[in-house]
């Protein structure tokens, strides 16, 4: 009785995380193929602003801003973390500081590895102490 139990309860568990990865994949922002233009503004700590135009054919915004350069990270459960872009470093071991991805003018809900490109898009990254 009680291994039927486990087994049961086992199965409902299975079947919840596979329609929330369903729905997770189905609200998923779309992407576009082809070639775009996309603009990338750095706020660094001192408040100092540089402009980045990049020309691209990647879906999402993590393997341009590695591809240019622009960002230092690490792969990890979570996507790329960013640790330096435009060459400064950010810690939040450190002093609690991080780089804050926003779409426009809006703080992303998406990391930079799964943040959709489309053309004319403009990014910022902003040097950020929490």
């Amino acid at each position: 009785m009680k291994n039927k139990k486990l087994i049961i309860a086992v199965v409902a568990l299975v079947a919840a995380v596979a329609i929330l990865a369903g729905i997770a994949m189905a609200n998923r922002p779309e992407t576009t193929t082809g070639a775009k233009t996309i603009t990338v503004t750095v706020v660094h700590q001192d408040g100092a602003e540089k402009v980045f135009q990049y020309e691209t054919t990647e879906e999402y915004l993590g393997p341009v801003l590695i591809a240019e350069g622009l960002v230092e990270g690490e792969e990890g459960p979570y996507g790329l973390t960013i640790n330096a872009v435009d060459g400064e470093a950010a810690s939040w071991d450190e002093n609690q500081s991080y780089w804050a991805l926003f779409i426009g003018e809006e703080y992303a809900t998406t990391g930079a590895d799964t943040t959709p490109v489309n053309d004319g898009d403009v990014f910022k990254l902003v040097y950020t102490i929490g």
